[in-house]
């Protein structure tokens, strides 16, 4: 029956070739006998094209599109609610972090714009030639509408040939709509699996329970509230076939939270990095990095990946060791897996032509409470002597019990992994590494105001600079209140965070404020100079006065500021590592 089928099916493609043919050729005949160049243009397809056309054909079509449909092709869904309406959107929020009272309007099967760049419509593929895939999606409590939307997003943008399976993992979730109702609905869906652990895993272990049911190739592994561009997963695929040790991340486009509206751009995507919190950061990508690029469509390389959302081969994912099992629910278990990559022999790749949608919360919907322990596991088994760095600026990070790694730094001899010194140097060269010499980071103490530190904390991971350096009673927690003074470039840095900042003297306000501090070979502007003297005054070099500790400024905050130098004790200072 199986080879009968076979060459029924082959049977079509070559009566379907042939009507193109001849579909060609009447059309020509049509056209103005002079119309050499309208002509020329016309391309026969290749009986290869045909197969590759039948073969690209996804697990379900679309429903045709409804542009009257609330959210249809990514717009945004505004909505003037009042009264009961009203609170029940804002119960959806306080629910799930994200406007699911909008979601549940929004259709299940929406299409989006396209947001990818026009060069990757010409790409081709061998779909024959491809792997399968696996898709792993792990959820806890997720809201119905983004958990089926995702589902189907899959299924309605993913060729037949290519994808094996859907796999959902239900990470003890607790809620009504996803147990009966959830398996009903997904019981009539082709290639859709739900397995559900039997306690709460974590992020790690639930999709590891995944990955033990695959089939496919490749595993890929996808958020519980995304939407997948068209195209989006050839690509990955592809990658993968041709440098099975590649770890591909599709370009993670922003679905807001509140309208629902796609956010996705075409233009050249951003990295992932990491400050020495170790907290994931985006960047663009460095000019070292584009010059290697041959096209505008090639993959990029990034030093690290935000975590959700990436294709691996199933081999490959094993031969590294998988997850590190000891790491709970989430938080850090990326920067982990993206040091192991590049220090193993692979490669962490995002490919411009794989597009996926995902929902960024209002705030996390449930508790990190082990993100902490996940980053000093990574710290312990993959950064040696650069912990400090980490450890340094998160000095109650030393007591926090982590388990035991001794199979993951066994893991790390048997495969052979390069040092963390190499994985700066080469993977990336673009962070400021610190020079923490003894004495001179930590908690910046005034000797006439006692209890009192440099302290800044600026309102977001994408705001950093502009801000004003106040005066804190001292807590001896690292974060906000770490600083180091470099004796080499007289600078005052503010480097828990990446790009670090550098403080800053204002010769009108007399306050200081941070900035971006210079980068590599360039010169220190003069108005972030400070020279730490042998008296313990901050002698700013521009100005010529000393940094003196002020209990009352123009807003009633205790702050440094610049004044004539004396031999004042509030203009004394010096460095303490960590809090008594």
């Amino acid at each position: 029956m199986a080879l009968s089928r076979r060459r029924n099916r082959w049977k079509l493609i070559v009566c379907l070739f042939g009507a193109s043919i001849v579909g060609y050729f009447i059309l020509n005949r049509h056209n103005n006998p002079g119309d050499i160049a309208g002509t020329s243009r016309r391309e026969v397809p290749t009986e290869q094209d045909i197969a590759n056309e039948m073969l690209k054909k996804p697990v379900y079509d679309k429903p045709p599109l409804d542009l009257n449909a609330l959210g249809e092709l990514g717009r945004a869904v505004k909505l003037n609610l009042v009264g009961e309406e009203k609170k029940k959107e804002e119960e959806s929020i306080n629910k799930h972090q994200m406007n699911t009272y909008v979601s549940d309007l929004v259709s299940l099967h929406r299409s989006l714009p396209e947001r990818w760049n026009p060069l990757c419509k010409d790409q081709k593929y061998d779909y024959r030639s491809l792997p399968s895939t696996s898709v792993v999606i792990a959820f806890y409590n997720e809201a119905w509408s983004t958990l089926l939307r995702t589902v189907h997003s899959v299924l309605e943008t993913s060729p037949d040939v290519l994808l094996r399976e859907v796999v959902l993992v239900d990470d003890y979730s607790d809620r009504a709509h996803l147990k009966e109702p959830l398996e009903n609905y997904i019981s009539s869906l082709k290639k859709v699996h739900l397995i559900r652990a039997r306690k709460r895993e974590g992020l790690v272990r639930a999709r590891l329970l995944g990955a033990s049911i695959a089939t496919g190739d490749v595993l890929t592994f996808l958020d519980c509230h995304c939407e997948c561009h068209k195209g989006w997963l050839e690509p990955l695929l592809d990658r993968i076939k041709d440098e099975p040790s590649a770890v591909v991340c599709p370009v993670i486009d922003v679905i807001d939270w509140n309208t629902f509206q796609y956010l996705g751009n075409p233009g050249e995507p951003q990295i992932g990095g990491f400050d020495w919190r170790l907290v994931f950061t985006w960047h663009s990508v460095p000019e070292y990095e584009q010059k290697r690029r041959r096209s505008a469509i090639d993959v990029i390389r990034s030093p690290t990946m935000a975590g959700g959302l990436f294709a691996v081969s199933k081999n490959y994912f094993h031969y590294l060791g998988t997850y590190d099992t000891g790491m709970e629910v989430w938080g850090g278990e990326n920067l982990e897996f993206s040091f192991r990559i590049w220090q193993c022999g692979g490669s962490l790749e995002i490919h411009p032509c794989s597009h996926v949608g995902h929902v960024f919360p209002k705030k996390a919907p449930y508790s990190r409470s082990k993100a902490l322990a996940n980053s000093v596991r990574a710290a312990e088994v993959w950064m040696d002597d650069y912990k400090e760095l980490y450890y340094h600026r998160n000095p109650h990070a030393r007591l926090e019990a982590f388990g035991d790694v001794t199979d993951r730094r066994r893991l790390r001899t048997q495969l052979g992994c390069k040092d963390f010194k190499w994985y700066l140097e080469n993977i990336y060269p673009d962070i400021h590494v610190p020079e923490d010499r003894p004495g001179m980071f930590g908690m910046l103490k005034n000797r006439g105001m006692s209890s009192y530190c440099f302290d800044y904390n600026p309102p977001d991971d994408h705001n950093l600079v502009g801000h004003r350096i106040i005066l804190y009673p001292c807590h001896g927690m690292g974060q906000n209140q770490f600083f180091e003074y470099s004796n080499e470039s007289s600078e005052i840095r503010y480097n828990t965070r990446e790009p670090a900042g550098c403080a800053v003297g204002d010769a009108v306000s007399n306050y200081l404020t941070v900035q971006l501090c210079r980068k590599p070979r360039q010169t220190v502007p003069q108005d972030q100079k400070f020279v730490l003297r042998e008296d313990d005054t901050l002698y700013h070099v521009m100005t010529q006065q000393c940094v003196q500790a002020v209990d009352k400024t123009d807003n009633d905050t205790p702050a440094p500021a610049l004044r004539p130098c004396s031999d004042h004790a509030n203009q004394k200072w010096f460095f303490e590592e960590r809090g008594v």
